[in-house]
């Protein structure tokens, strides 16, 4: 395998943040935690950042009004009068996109990235577009082989006959169930129903986020997270677990202090976490991924039966987050470990220019 070239000079990263998703304050907060970590120990010589913020409307802003939002001062410049593709490619050596949810974790900033020809931290356009949309992601744990809670597939188009897909659900799953538009993250637009009204009401509002939906039997489960880093060889961390105080994890839960807390390590027989780890990795090569995943779980204590939940390619990267603190919790600081996920994207770079050359 080629090895990165050494850099005389300081690498020049491109951190992409903000984004046009829900999870854009999201985005922010991570891309303050991966700025930080380049720019501490070791990583101040290897690394020169140049931040570009993405806004709502899809416009890029470097400079002063990136830095101005990285800290929580958005730009007031008209969107129209800014550019919707990157002007500073020349300017990159490796991009570090760590936006959350649609256009940056479905595949669309990585194909981007790959028209470019250039190095960036995560996986390529299919783990990220079969990652992010839960029914691609569920025929690709089916074809695995992994172990999932029941679950039924629909299109908002579907709700032109409510009854049927209604009564379809019923069938299948009952209640209660979770409905879930298909491409979005951090738990937007998901609803628990515990009857046919809730249901329908549930279904009408993730129609309004995504045309596709997926509707899960709500199971009573311990929920357990594991990471994953790497490109071939995939490694696993120690496996957490997340205690909310709510009725299941929805966005206001895990973004609102005081709601819910992580354990690291979770407590759980070693033969289970075991299984997690192997399961998360698993996970990540059927949808085609690597770089970094976080791959989630239901585990029940009765008879400790796992199921995977979902995977994240590009998982929250706050100072709270579960993916940078499973990897503490593993011997790996955030400094290293954002310099191992920059590393991992020169190689992956460079094996494909050295592959497509042969």
């Amino acid at each position: 395998m080629p090895n990165p070239v050494p850099q005389s000079v300081a690498t020049r990263v491109g951190l992409v943040f903000g984004g046009r998703s829900g999870e854009h304050e999201v985005s922010i907060r991570s891309a303050r935690t991966v700025a930080e970590a380049l720019s501490t120990g070791a990583n101040r010589q290897r690394y020169r950042i140049i931040l570009h913020y993405v806004t709502r409307d899809g416009r890029w802003i470097v400079g002063d009004g990136a830095t101005a939002a990285l800290s929580g001062t958005i730009p007031v410049t008209p969107d129209d009068r800014l550019p919707r593709l990157p002007t500073t490619a020349r300017q990159v050596d490796v991009w570090f996109p760590v936006l959350h949810g649609p256009n940056g974790e479905d595949g669309t900033v990585q194909g981007l990235f790959t028209l470019l020809d250039q190095p960036f931290v995560g996986t390529g356009v299919l783990g990220a577009a079969v990652g992010m949309d839960k029914q691609a992601m569920k025929a690709a744990f089916a074809a695995a082989g992994l172990p999932q809670v029941r679950y039924v597939c629909a299109t908002a188009d579907g709700l032109a006959h409510p009854d049927e897909l209604v009564n379809r659900v019923e069938q299948h799953l009952g209640y209660p169930c979770f409905v879930k538009p298909a491409n979005l993250g951090s738990s937007v637009g998901i609803s628990k129903a515990g009857d046919r009204g809730a249901l329908l009401t549930g279904l009408r509002a993730a129609a309004r986020l995504d045309n596709r939906l997926v509707v899960e039997t709500a199971v009573t489960a311990r929920e357990l997270e594991c990471a994953v880093l790497g490109d071939g060889n995939l490694n696993a961390s120690v496996v957490g677990e997340i205690l909310y105080d709510t009725a299941w994890y929805d966005y206001t839960t895990k973004y609102s202090p005081g709601h819910s807390s992580l354990v690291i390590p979770a407590s759980v027989p070693p033969s289970v976490r075991d299984q997690v780890r192997r399961l998360a990795i698993r996970a990540t090569q059927a949808v085609g991924a690597y770089g970094l995943g976080r791959v989630d779980f239901f585990y029940q204590e009765k008879g400790r039966t796992l199921y995977v939940n979902e995977i994240n390619t590009m998982p929250g990267f706050t100072s709270q987050s579960m993916y940078p603190l499973l990897w503490q919790a593993s011997g790996v600081t955030t400094e290293e470990l954002v310099h191992r996920l920059i590393e991992l994207a020169q190689v992956r770079h460079q094996r494909r220019n050295f592959t497509s050359a042969h």
